[in-house]
């Protein structure tokens, strides 16, 4: 495909090239890695989703069910409970974009009806059968994940697997009239992948940026970054994370997915000035 110039949303079309984009990380669940339980009041949840826009975020993340090693499964109704209440009594407060992080069709639909603009799919649409024609279906934009068992971690090469994906989702999608401009990518660090694929496919973003599509990666406070730094706390990773975000931007990265929206701006407005500036 020719290389996208915009991202197009149900609510309005994000210009690519010119500076890199954030999302800003919602979990509304009791068990994430970093923040679980942190915003299971919705009062905390609304103020930490307006805060996050203040300090720049264009696009909030929003998952009801952790996807964390070793997470435990909620039903359908327990994530639509989770999510689409909150999606419903914030839209009305804000124009930014809003992403349901989910992988089933069901949460998918209700979320985008009830003001969602984006599906962020960690199967990339090749788990759920329906969930392509529910993104199809209600006009709505993607972000395709790579994703795979963990015990198919380390067999090849990382990043012609994540090639391989990447073209059975995008038809997948495109077959159910997904847009070809409304559609993104991530190459999923930490699912599926071993520490050393994690820190490889880092060091070969440029290949999968030069597939056409825009590019999402989320490194931010992740077990690669823990492990190399050796730092328990998910909390203490923002400097290894401000590094992933820098060299990602560098490697044509078009949107960083993160934790801490403030302290991530800053370093990619740095970057998008020395990269960007004309």
């Amino acid at each position: 495909m020719a290389e996208q110039n915009t991202f197009y949303t149900k609510r309005r079309a994000l210009p690519l090239g010119g500076r890199t984009y954030l999302a800003g990380i919602l979990n509304l669940t009791p068990d994430s890695f970093s923040d679980g339980g942190d915003f299971v009041n919705q009062d905390l949840a609304r103020q930490h989703f307006l805060q996050m826009v203040q300090e720049g975020a264009e696009i909030i993340d929003i998952g009801g069910e952790s996807t964390r090693p070793g997470h435990i499964p909620v039903s359908v109704a327990e994530e639509i409970a989770r999510v689409v209440p909150f999606i419903e009594a914030i839209r009305p407060q804000t124009e930014a974009l809003i992403s349901i992080d989910t992988s089933k069709s069901e949460v998918a639909e209700a979320a985008l009806y009830a003001g969602a603009d984006i599906v962020n799919d960690v199967w990339g649409a090749q788990r759920d059968p329906q969930m392509a024609a529910v993104i199809g279906r209600q006009g709505a934009a993607c972000i395709l994940m790579h994703n795979r068992p963990a015990e198919e971690g380390g067999v090849g090469d990382v990043i012609e697997a994540i090639r391989r994906f990447f073209e059975k989702s995008v038809e997948i999608v495109q077959s159910a009239g997904v847009r070809d401009d409304a559609i993104m990518l991530d190459p999923g660090l930490g699912f599926g992948k071993t520490y050393e694929e994690n820190w490889e496919i880092m060091r070969r973003l440029p290949e999968l940026s030069a597939i056409g599509y825009p590019l999402l990666l989320g490194a931010s406070r992740k077990s690669m970054i823990a492990k190399l730094l050796e730092l328990a706390d998910p909390k203490e990773r923002l400097n290894g994370s401000l590094a992933t975000t820098a060299l990602a931007i560098q490697a044509g990265v078009d949107c960083i997915r993160v934790h801490d929206v403030r302290e991530n701006r800053e370093c990619a407005r740095v970057m998008d000035h020395c990269l960007r500036y004309e």
